[in-house]
């Protein structure tokens, strides 16, 4: 779709933008625009960065669906995470315990079960039936009355399963349930409606879908009707913008999310961000959405015309499907290192999951003919087998 706008990798059919995408030509020139900024100008450049990732709410709302002053980039998942938390869990005697997945990336297990420990509360998993997806059914479920909060992925990191974000937020808010979401596999891929479903809170990475850069700062929502809270972790760069330079001993917040901010931001990183979300702006998430569907269409038809032995445990609904594909076979680590060797750059997650990720805006249906005929080669003849023993790369 937008492929010139990228610095695609040469000799090689890059499917890993579910874990990091690839660097805009934009990205690169906001990035040196800043370091420019910043040798020229020194402390002076300030006066233009001071509001700089306020500056950029829109493009980001238009990706989640969000109203402007809902959203700002800062921070990291787990950084922002915690500061939601710090917000928004206010365990009681009646509703205390926390609800997430089985099949969560561990980062939001280890923040969530912190709080738990701290406030002597349970975090409970929902259990997967097949080890890879989950059941709207057993979510709702899990949303007992003693339940404070709940956090789920919008996409499930493994397998590629996108959740029923409206469904489960509206029964999480019917039962007093504080609900979030991580977005991380979902944002720049998927188009959300966090205003509209009346999501609580949400955090996600931008460097993945998004394409803002290894380390990029993360985003946050906060639904405005929680605009009243007091952040629970106030710092320096979540202080009114007015008056955060008069520097007062007392936390007056900042309107909206950006009184969820905790630190100064890195420049460099926002400008990054400023050019990865230029080709959203121009191109809109609903037709990255249509064309992801139609790569993501076209892999499943390879796989189970060409590939029978890998199995796909990706759903195949639409409304059930994230960004990538994802291969089960007892041999997909070795399978991703061939691969890796061979110019394809897969993605591999224990014990046997191979995941692939035509990404809209520079992947082609061609490349995906590409792989799958590589894979048919090397399960044929049996060349993956020579990388047992090696651990294969996960990111």
């Amino acid at each position: 779709m937008r492929r010139s706008d990228f610095v695609y990798p040469e000799g090689q059919i890059y499917l890993d933008g579910n874990s990091l995408g690839l660097m805009p030509h934009a990205a690169a020139r906001e990035l040196r625009r800043r370091a420019d900024e910043w040798a020229s100008r020194a402390v002076s450049g300030w006066d233009d960065w001071f509001d700089l990732a306020e500056r950029l709410s829109p493009s980001v709302a238009r990706l989640v669906g969000a109203r402007d002053h809902e959203v700002v980039a800062t921070g990291g998942i787990t950084v922002n995470l915690h500061a939601l938390l710090a917000t928004f869990y206010r365990p009681t005697s009646v509703k205390r315990n926390l609800v997430a997945t089985s099949l969560d990336f561990p980062s939001d297990l280890y923040a969530l079960k912190s709080w738990a420990d701290r406030e002597g509360a349970e975090l409970r998993l929902v259990e997967s039936r097949d080890g890879n997806t989950l059941t709207t059914e057993d979510v709702i479920a899990a949303l007992s009355a003693d339940v404070a909060l709940a956090l789920l992925p919008t996409v499930l990191y493994r397998s590629g399963q996108l959740l029923d974000v409206e469904t489960i937020t509206r029964v999480a808010r019917e039962r007093g349930v504080t609900i979030g979401w991580d977005a991380a596999h979902s944002v720049g891929c998927v188009p959300h409606a966090f205003h509209d479903h009346d999501v609580d809170f949400a955090v996600w990475c931008h460097y993945k879908y998004v394409n803002a850069g290894p380390g990029a700062p993360g985003g946050l929502f906060v639904h405005e009707r929680h605009h009243h809270e007091t952040p629970g972790l106030a710092g320096w760069w979540g202080h009114d913008k007015g008056t955060q330079f008069e520097m007062r001993g007392d936390f007056r917040k900042a309107a909206g999310a950006g009184a969820f901010q905790i630190g100064t931001p890195s420049v460099l990183a926002l400008g990054a961000l400023q050019g990865a979300l230029e080709v959203f702006d121009e191109v809109g998430i609903e037709a990255v959405r249509a064309r992801s569907l139609e790569l993501t269409d076209r892999l499943i038809a390879l796989a189970e015309e060409q590939l029978p032995e890998l199995r796909v445990v990706t759903p195949r609904e639409h409304a059930a499907r994230g960004g990538h594909v994802a291969l089960a076979h007892p041999e997909a680590n070795w399978l991703s290192l061939a691969l890796r060797e061979r110019g394809v750059v897969p993605d591999f997650r224990a014990p046997d999951i191979l995941r692939l990720a035509p990404v809209a805006l520079y992947n082609d249906e061609a490349e995906l003919e590409r792989t799958a005929s590589l894979l048919r080669e090397l399960l044929d003849s049996g060349a993956h087998r020579e990388f047992a023993g090696r651990e294969g790369a996960v990111s």
